[in-house]
């Protein structure tokens, strides 16, 4: 009599990976796979009681995957809901007889159910901090006249404005948010602050609107109305009016913005502003996977200007960015140049550099972090010194580079490792119990593997020499990590049929006789094979899919 399956292992198999099939196959290549797997653990085909009793497990979870794929029904529930969702008592999330489009638009209404359930219990915090730092003092000296004055052998630093902001957002319904914001500046030892109220409703798929209501210390009451409207599919247009209370009177204000999409990746913008400070704007903006670009003009009173800038994105591991940006008006000229990259999971640090006529040289120092901004322009200088911009280039990159490699990169390290660490101990139970199956699988597939190449001999086919599963250590940068791989010749062999292999684009982890010997880390398959008599070797990623024999794996042995 058959062993019944334990809901633990149900849960932790990925039936398309122990079928070896892909996640669109056929009625015909599930079938295929599935007779294939039970030839090979088959029950009555074992005598050893051991054998025997490890055939039936396995025997019966390839008829589990085999049920439940070759259903449309619960083929669509697992591919949706997982496992879990096939064990719910009574069906009670979806009807049996409903068909896989039905199945997927009840799933996707629950969804959307579960999202506003989570939006309802969300404030998404926002917040910027800035902090702007005086350091003239470092290249702007008083001359030899002025050094008896009182603490003139140090160069004063000083902190000659903060500013700090926050909002929350509250969702009331599934299209009603209320957002609560304040503020607070100071510089030079003046400040104030406001705070602010908005109410968001989205009236449509095409449009939202959203009334303000604000009071502050240094200016009166502001009363705002914002409207969004997707004019069509390619083109929307945002409006915003403000009326600003004041001991002056009423101050109104006026900003529309029009914006075309003129391409899959490139947006036109037209602006216009009316009351305190009237303009009008252009601008287009380019956004690729690769780069940013922007090009602006803007007329107006006081200020009337002409922008350029562009920002390259490096396809690494930590977003590195560089931009460079031009800046041309009646108020001057503006060169600004930086990079930004990613320091952690959640932060991005950034450094720029402004040089302009008549603002001198400065500093800017970004952090982001999650949802919250820290901001530090540092003012080095009124003129055009080299030294000044010399320093501004070279200081954060030595700093940066320092800290990287001191700090950031062993903290990191370390933070991997606890999390490796963690999950290696919530899940040594269930690899025990995969590695356990896998070796019985091996064991179980001996016979059939000495079958397979004899047969694959007699014709000069696929042998399988060797092959490893696991984490490879090449780099030299990594010699202190440990290898950690499993050899996986036989399962390998037992899949070679007409002397083939193809392996599907999933985890190799769920193949029969494999399991994961480094959960959490990076996995490749190394196989040795032999193929007409000649040697081939080849390296494949996880969850990339495999074909061979290839003539690109065959190893020159010329020489």
């Amino acid at each position: 009599m058959a062993t019944a399956l334990s809901e633990e292992e149900l849960d932790n198999e990925d039936y398309y990976s122990l079928l070896n099939v892909r996640r669109e196959a056929s009625y015909e290549e599930l079938k295929a796979a599935y007779r294939r797997l039970c030839m090979l653990y088959h029950p009555d085909k074992h005598r050893d009681p051991e054998l025997k009793l490890q055939a039936e497990r396995l025997f019966n979870l390839v008829h589990q995957a085999y049920e439940v794929l070759s259903d449309p029904q619960t083929r669509a529930i697992y591919d949706i809901y997982g496992k879990k969702g096939l064990e719910m008592e009574g069906w009670e999330v979806v009807e049996r007889r409903r068909t896989p489009a039905e199945i997927r638009e009840e799933f996707e209404r629950l969804q959307r159910e579960r999202e506003e359930r989570r939006l309802q219990q969300r404030t998404n915090p926002k917040g910027t901090i800035s902090v702007g730092v005086d350091a003239t003092d470092l290249f702007d000296r008083y001359e030899e006249e002025y050094e008896d004055v009182s603490g003139s052998g140090f160069p004063q630093i000083e902190i000659n404005k903060m500013h700090i902001s926050q909002s929350i957002e509250a969702p009331l319904t599934a299209t009603d948010t209320a957002i609560l914001s304040g503020n607070l500046s100071t510089q030079n030892g003046n400040g104030g602050g406001s705070i602010n109220f908005a109410l968001r409703r989205v009236t449509s798929a095409k449009g939202w609107g959203e009334l303000e209501f604000g009071a502050g210390d240094l200016q009166g009451p502001l009363f705002g109305l914002k409207l969004f409207r997707n004019l069509t599919p390619r083109c929307f247009v945002t409006t915003n009016c403000a009326l600003q209370f004041s001991s002056r009177g009423i101050r109104p204000g006026l900003t529309t913005v029009l914006a075309r999409n003129l391409d899959k990746n490139t947006v036109g913008y037209l602006q216009w502003r009316w009351g305190i400070q009237s303009a009008m704007n252009t601008s287009i903006v380019r956004d690729t996977k690769t780069s940013h670009f922007t090009m602006a003009l803007q007329l107006g009173i006081p200020h009337s200007f002409a922008l350029i800038s562009y920002q390259h994105k490096f396809q690494d591991d930590d977003q590195t960015r560089v931009k460079g940006s031009l800046k041309a008006g009646f108020f001057g000229t503006v060169v600004e140049y930086g990079a930004e990259r990613k320091i952690s999971r959640h932060s991005v640090l950034g450094a720029a550099v402004s040089v302009g006529v008549p603002q001198g040289v400065s500093l800017k120092v970004k952090l982001n972090r999650a949802s919250q901004t820290y901001f530090f322009p540092i003012h080095l200088t009124d003129q055009l010194l080299p030294s000044a911009v010399f320093y501004a280039t070279v200081g954060p990159l030595v700093v940066y580079f320092a800290m990287h490699r001191l700090i950031i990169k062993p903290y990191l390290r370390a933070q991997k490792e606890k999390e490796l660490e963690k999950q290696r101990e919530s899940t040594a139970t269930d690899i025990l119990q995969k590695k356990q199956e896998a070796e019985a699988a091996v064991r179980l597939m001996q016979e059939s593997v000495r079958r397979i190449i004899e047969a694959e001999e007699s014709r000069m086919g696929l042998i399988i020499l060797n092959a490893w599963y696991g984490k490879f250590v090449n780099d030299k940068s990594r010699k202190n990590e440990k290898v950690k791989v499993i050899d996986v010749t036989v399962p390998l062999q037992c899949l070679v049929k007409d002397s083939k292999l193809i392996l599907t684009e999933a985890s190799k982890s769920g193949l029969p006789g494999f399991y994961d010997p480094c959960v959490g880390e990076e996995k490749n398959l190394k196989v040795l094979y032999q193929f007409r008599g000649v040697l081939h070797q080849v390296m494949a990623l996880d969850s990339e899919a495999l074909r061979i024999p290839k003539q690109s794996h065959r190893i020159d042995t010329d020489g």
